[in-house]
């Protein structure tokens, strides 16, 4: 086969598009599905010149199938990405795409060869294929004489076996399924069987119920919409559940879970009948699919998609009616927020939004039913609901509060903003109670960091907000951590309060990361990290990690700003001391500490090599299991070694000294000198690093290399620290560039005489 030889030898290039990739399944002998691997589907010409569908296998390149497309096969296209035929009496094969348009391209080609319009479902007329000849004949080419024509068994119990043969066997899925559900449909066969099942459960004839348990259950599996509105109906819905409780594999009692466990509560009457019934329809309904059937197995999610519709649309259809009640909607944030409601009804009242939240968030409607919410006060009801004692009514106005976050941020923000800052007390702020709540919880930070993050928020907005919540919210944030570090230990250290600080650090950590400028502030008037490493002493370790990552976070940064804190605070002290008293332990707190270490031998971060050497060298040069710290010692030997002229040893020593201050003005794309000793030069853009190379070199007399440097460039934009190098004889002691908000710079050079 040539086409097969080219398309295998242009697999590689194939696999790009997604549009052909597909699973191939086989129907086994016990009417089970079998995957037979991955691969890429093409209809190609044969050395016969007929047109074969190939499956070729995407891990090793060999042929998964090659099926020619038979003029007479009835081959069905089912739920957009599914094709299914059958080969010969016992082969029954399935094509599972993954996109649609991969289904469409083969169905549109195994259309063309059989000369039918691809818009229909099945390429061929049903026939029937019993097993005798003259009932083969009987049937004509018309589908309607045909479906006139076939019959299901009596609905007997001695014929239920037969029955259940019928609707499972594997023949059954493309050529009677359709002549099986119209008979459904026009006749009262369903309600014949759901009678025939409560004189089997009279009789307990086990082998006739497991019969009826396999009937229903392939039916359901038929996934047929016109189906389940019968099946599901008020009239049958609790005698298919009872049905479905009779698995060969064992019973389950479904329904009496459902009528004495599972019970109905109006927490607010609701005046339409229809809907009542539509709520216990769905509820069961989901209970079919979880809880009923085996788990899918047939085509991942393919298998049950039109019962998930059904599920689907039902909610809806709930969701607007409750939302479309204003008089509902009115009575039900009322008696929420109102002082005289009972602690009982308000935690039912809370469970019931929280549920009717859960529920409109896994449908497209649920912008239209937030914003309903919102409409009614939804998030001052979150406030009112977040002050009672109850936990339950706390988690289910968190889970309320989720869905806006998840959703809606901005809403959440918007409303914070314009809605609190007037508040005169911090503690009614939602935020505030929101974090009083989280801190308790698993998780935290989810909430809280989707409201923070500044990639979730648009410019003017988020810079509003910001400013509101560290103005009014992360103190109440940090108040754990302030409140239990007041001296050189923890306050507390039991399990709990270690949770909880542990979730502080993580959230400090977010903030750190993600706020300069308002970190910045915070940390330098409230001495943030420095209450933080106080926790390095603590007897949990996932808490002392917590500590260690912080400050990893910190460094990371390479931020004048943050470094000149820790030295002038000497925070690396309980750090040292934390690895000294770890000793030899290979432990996470001993690599947490050699990994920052490392860290800042790595990037030459220079002010933190000096400190740390200068303090601290006697505690750790004996440490020699790994090279951090002898690196760390050489890195400073460097950098301070004798014989270099910028050492400050040198300073003064010799000649006279004169200070030249430059102011330079940010105009446009320009740095205008404004004064310097009488001479006004006109530099290019900062970034232009050989301008100013040649205006120091012409004004100092020195070599752009040695002048460069001593020159460090301080500004999260142009950040850059020239290494050293050989010089023949230097003039200039230092020279530093320094950035003030972008609008002023002054360069401080100090010339010396030689």
């Amino acid at each position: 086969m040539s086409d097969l030889s080219s398309f295998i030898m242009n697999m590689s290039t194939s696999e790009a598009n997604t549009r052909r990739r597909v699973k191939l399944y086989m129907l086994n002998e016990e009417r089970q599905w079998d995957d037979k691997g991955t691969g890429h589907v093409s209809a190609l010409y044969t050395e016969q010149n007929n047109i074969a569908l190939v499956v070729i296998s995407e891990t090793d390149g060999s042929c998964l199938l090659e099926s020619k497309i038979q003029s007479d096969t009835a081959y069905q296209k089912q739920q957009e990405t599914l094709i299914v035929w059958s080969e010969g009496d016992n082969m029954d094969l399935a094509l599972s795409f993954q996109e649609k348009a991969g289904c469409d391209d083969i169905w549109e080609k195994i259309c063309r060869v059989q000369g039918k319009d691809p818009s229909v479902e099945i390429t061929q007329d049903v026939v029937d294929e019993s097993d005798d000849a003259d009932d083969v004949e009987s049937y004509t080419p018309n589908t309607s004489q045909s479906l006139q024509t076939f019959e299901l068994p009596p609905c007997e119990l001695s014929r239920l076996e037969e029955i259940a043969e019928l609707v499972g066997q594997p023949q059954g899925i493309l050529q009677k399924r359709e002549r099986i559900v119209a008979i459904l449909e026009r006749t009262n066969y369903l309600r014949q069987l759901v009678d025939l099942f409560r004189k089997a459960e009279d009789l307990e004839d086990i082998e006739s119920l497991h019969h009826l348990y396999e009937i229903f259950r392939q039916l359901i599996l038929f996934n047929k919409q016109n189906l389940y509105e019968i099946l599901f109906s008020d009239e049958l819905i609790m005698e298919v559940i009872g049905i479905l409780e009779y698995s060969p594999s064992g019973r389950t009692r479904h329904r009496e879970f459902l009528k004495n466990q599972a019970k109905f509560k109006e927490v607010l009457p609701l005046h339409n009948p229809e809907l009542v019934n539509k709520i216990h329809q769905t509820y069961r309904v989901q209970y079919i699919q979880d809880c009923c059937l085996p788990p899918p197995c047939l085509f991942d999610d393919q298998t049950m998609h039109v019962l998930k519709s059904f599920i689907t649309l039902n909610k809806i259809e709930i969701i607007s009616a409750l939302q479309d009640d204003e008089e509902f909607m009115l009575q039900l944030f009322n008696r929420l927020k109102s002082p005289s409601t009972s602690e009982a009804y308000r935690r039912e009242l809370a469970l019931f939004v929280k549920e009717f939240c859960n529920l409109s968030v896994q449908t497209d409607q649920k912008d239209n039913f937030l914003n309903c919410l919102f409409s009614h006060g939804a998030l001052s009801t979150v406030e009112v609901l977040l002050m009672f004692d109850d936990r339950d009514v706390k988690a289910a106005a968190l889970e309320i509060l989720h869905a806006f976050v998840e959703n809606q941020p901005s809403v959440v923000r918007e409303y914070v903003y314009k809605d609190n800052h007037h508040l005169p007390d911090d503690n009614r702020i939602l935020i505030n109670l929101m974090i009083t709540q989280l801190l308790n919880d698993s998780d935290p930070g989810y909430m809280l960091r989707m409201l923070i993050d500044p990639d979730n928020m648009n410019n003017t907005g988020g810079v509003s907000f910001l400013s509101f919540f560290y103005k009014r919210c992360i103190g109440t944030l940090a108040k754990p951590l302030f409140d239990n570090t007041v001296h050189e230990k923890p306050l507390h250290d039991d399990y709990h309060t270690a949770l909880v600080l542990s979730n502080v650090l993580e959230l400090l950590t977010f903030c750190i990361e993600n706020h300069a400028y308002h970190m910045k502030n915070y940390c330098l008037h409230r001495d943030v990290v420095k209450r933080v490493l106080t926790l390095l002493s603590s007897h949990h370790k996932f808490l002392v990690l917590g500590a260690l990552r912080l400050l990893r976070r910190v460094v990371n940064l390479k931020e004048e700003f943050y470094n000149r804190y820790l030295v002038k605070n000497n925070l690396f002290k309980p750090v040292v001391e934390l690895f000294i008293s770890n000793g030899h332990r290979y432990n996470m707190i001993d690599s947490a500490i050699i990994e920052l270490f490392d860290y800042i031998r790595a990037e030459n971060i220079n002010l933190l090599i000096t400190h740390v050497v200068e303090k601290h060298w006697d505690s750790l040069k004996g440490v020699t299991y790994v090279q951090t710290f002898t690196g760390l010692k050489e890195l400073y030997d460097t950098l301070h070694r004798p014989n270099r002229t910028d050492s400050p040893l040198v300073f003064g020593q010799q000649g006279s000294i004169n200070v030249y201050v430059l102011q330079f003005t940010l105009s446009r794309s320009k740095l205008i000198v404004t004064r310097i000793g009488g001479y006004n030069v006109t530099l290019k853009y900062i970034k232009d690093f050989l301008s100013v190379e040649a205006f120091l070199h012409r004004r100092c007399r020195a070599e752009p290399y040695e002048l460069m440097s001593l020159v460090q460039f301080r500004n999260t934009d142009c950040a850059q620290r020239f290494p050293p190098q050989p010089r023949k004889s230097v003039t200039i002691l230092s020279g530093i560039l320094r950035c003030v908000n972008w609008i002023t710079w002054p360069l401080l050079i100090e010339r010396a005489q030689i």
